[in-house]
């Protein structure tokens, strides 16, 4: 029998679609949810977890109760023994699956969220001295920075971490829940992947709301390797592509119309449109633009919503360097009923050849939390490059 450790940070990911651009502190969670945040987290790890339905058998699987595991585990068909953080080293096996039938839709789920990072912390100490043999843990970059936190430096505890968090710069996690299963799945049949030390990133939230990326690197986590299953590091821009990013956008507001709704994302990249257009853009932020007039700034999906109800619209993305993402990472506003609203026809990709050039893999990745809208978005597309230029990429 293998043993899996499996925790799930049930606030992670729920200030994205608001706007908040993270959860960290209860202050920002209330907010969050005062605005309508519902909890993603759980629903993003099923994902994961249905990956390792063929091995439940085999696998003696170790979580938290309720919303930091349990649930999800017993939706998935799993008896998990629970870990009882009040008293470290106690576990005991999980009740009848029919209990949490329906998990995530109701009202209650909210009111129900009570873990923190001395929880997650106090959890993963707890799994790794039961020697589980991985560690799979949805969340974002605070929850990764708590389990390194909790393992430490010299740990060699393999973790893969479900990407479910607004923040995700680390390197710990897979390109989507499902290959975080995947991934998973593949470790725990073979055993014998290799593992490589992977960066542990976060960044100061509240810098964040004011536009400003304050990152730092707080350490290492050994992750396995299989093909492309594991993203890759955040990296930032080259400021000596200024005139290319000055290019890139007269290109687009030259090719504006007047009765578009253009819904603007986040990124040094888009800056220099909004800067054309005569506004100071939200360089952490989603702004949406009309008659070349400014909407909303640092728009929600609610307030994106509102404003393209009934009328043409366009997405203006960029792609994330080093990692490759147009959708999903740190842009959540842009969800999976904006893009269907929108359309795949209607998105407009914006990017640097060296940008594009520097990725190690010869695709762009979506992560919408909605299967069927990243199956729409695959297949090739245009990305503009510079003032009339453009590359034919693949968005797999």
């Amino acid at each position: 029998m293998k043993k899996l450790g499996f925790l799930v940070n049930p606030v992670a990911g729920m200030g994205g679609k608001v706007g908040l651009k993270g959860t960290d502190g209860s202050e920002i969670l209330e907010k969050a949810i005062a605005m309508g945040a519902r909890p993603e987290a759980g629903n993003k790890a099923v994902l994961a977890l249905e990956e390792l339905k063929p091995l439940a058998g085999n696998i003696e699987l170790f979580t938290c109760r309720g919303e930091m595991g349990e649930e999800v585990a017993v939706r998935c068909g799993f008896r998990p023994k629970l870990v009882s953080i009040g008293a470290p080293g106690s576990m005991s096996e999980s009740p009848s699956p029919s209990r949490v039938e329906g998990f995530g839709q109701g009202e209650e789920t909210t009111a129900q969220i009570v873990s923190g990072p001395a929880d997650t912390e106090a959890a993963v100490k707890i799994m790794a001295e039961e020697e589980v043999d991985l560690l799979l843990f949805a969340g974002g970059d605070g929850t990764a920075r708590n389990i390194f936190n909790a393992l430490g430096e010299d740990a060699n505890l393999p973790v893969i971490g479900i990407p479910a968090g607004v923040k995700i710069h680390s390197a710990v996690y897979a390109t989507t829940p499902r290959k975080a299963g995947e991934l998973a799945r593949l470790f725990l049949q073979e055993g014998e992947l290799p593992l490589r030390r992977a960066e542990v990133m976060d960044i100061d939230e509240e810098c964040f709301r004011e536009g400003r990326l304050s990152a730092r690197l707080y350490g290492y986590l050994f992750v396995p390797c299989a093909g492309d299953l594991m993203q890759n590091l955040k990296i930032g821009g080259v400021t000596s592509e200024e005139a290319v990013l000055e290019a890139i956008a007269e290109h687009v507001v030259e090719n504006m119309d007047e009765e578009t709704v253009y819904i603007i994302g986040p990124g040094s990249t888009t800056g220099p449109i909004m800067h054309k257009l005569g506004f100071e853009n939200t360089l952490l932020g989603v702004d949406v633009i009309r008659k070349k007039k400014l909407l909303v700034a640092d728009a929600n999906e609610k307030q994106i919503l509102e404003q393209i109800n009934e009328k043409p619209a366009k997405i203006i993305v960029t792609v994330i360097g080093g990692q490759g993402y147009i959708f999903g990472r740190g842009n959540q506003q842009i969800s999976a009923e904006v893009i269907s609203t929108v359309g795949k026809d209607n998105i407009i990709i914006v990017a640097t050849r060296v940008k594009i050039l520097a990725l190690d893999h010869s695709h762009l990745l979506v992560d919408t939390g909605d299967d069927p809208v990243n199956e729409m978005l695959k297949g090739f597309t245009r990305i503009i490059t510079g003032y009339h230029e453009e590359l034919i990429y693949k968005i797999g």
